[in-house]
């Protein structure tokens, strides 16, 4: 069994979590290393594997995750080759299965228990998503990974990790980015670079100026349901422990 990373702070930090439940939203590409050829990178997943266990562990979080399969298969892609949507898109969530799968052995061999729910079902694989089933499992201290995003084409996992976040009835939803920005900004900061960066901005804010930082569906439906966004970098070692202590990390949307 591997030994679990720590999640020590020079600043001293509290071992507690700011939030009590929360989703983690994390894409496929983040599991796919850029320096690395393959689609699941095996140290990348080892990483974030261990502060998933660690602040369950040591922060009292109870945390589910929302994964993506951009890095096996995205809808629009196959969509936009002449393919039909609804099937590109059910490949799609099939390719968040494979994740959740990984992701899931990564996990559990950091000795944390883990449960995958699949909103397609595949009994020999994984369990149904049941609503109240997944907040059980959080309850007794399991980190349930969702995989098959809500089983319907035509959404992104952005979506279903707000409307799973409403029904498990998290306190917040910690929004992973892989493409090295930090948080929300003016602008995409890769391309302008006198982009600033938010510390808080509102869901009214994010909507007017078509900051897209998740689909807009999302948004609205969090904005309607008051769960608060923490927009973060997720390939920086220690930042999701350290979101979750509130530590001033990433973008806060509320």
């Amino acid at each position: 069994m591997t030994e679990l990373t720590t999640l020590d702070r020079d600043d001293g930090a509290a071992r507690k979590s700011r939030w009590k439940r929360a989703v983690l939203k994390l894409s496929g590409e983040a599991l796919a290393s850029s320096a690395s050829d393959e689609t699941i990178d095996a140290s990348t997943v080892k990483r974030i594997a261990g502060e998933v266990a660690t602040c369950v562990t040591e922060l009292g979080v109870e945390l589910a995750i929302m994964v993506g399969g951009g890095n096996i298969w995205r809808g629009t892609t196959g969509a936009g080759e002449g393919m039909d949507r609804a099937t590109s898109d059910t490949m799609g969530m099939l390719g968040t299965v494979i994740n959740a799968l990984a992701l899931q052995d990564a996990i559990e061999r950091f000795g944390q228990p883990t449960r995958v729910l699949s909103a397609i079902a595949m009994s020999q694989v994984c369990e149904p998503y049941i609503r109240r089933r997944a907040i059980r499992h959080l309850e007794k201290g399991r980190v349930v990974i969702f995989a098959a995003g809500m089983g319907n084409p035509f959404f992104t996992t952005d979506t279903p990790a707000a409307l799973r976040a409403a029904e498990i009835e998290a306190e917040v939803i910690l929004k992973g980015t892989h493409s090295g920005v930090d948080g929300v900004y003016t602008a995409d900061p890769r391309l302008d670079h006198t982009a600033t960066k938010f510390q808080q901005v509102t869901f009214s804010e994010i909507i007017a100026n078509d900051l897209r930082v998740m689909d807009l569906t999302a948004i609205t439906f969090c904005k309607d349901n008051d769960i608060p966004i923490l927009v973060f970098d997720i390939m920086e070692p220690g930042n999701i422990g350290g979101a979750l202590k509130g530590e001033k990390i990433g973008t806060l949307i509320q």
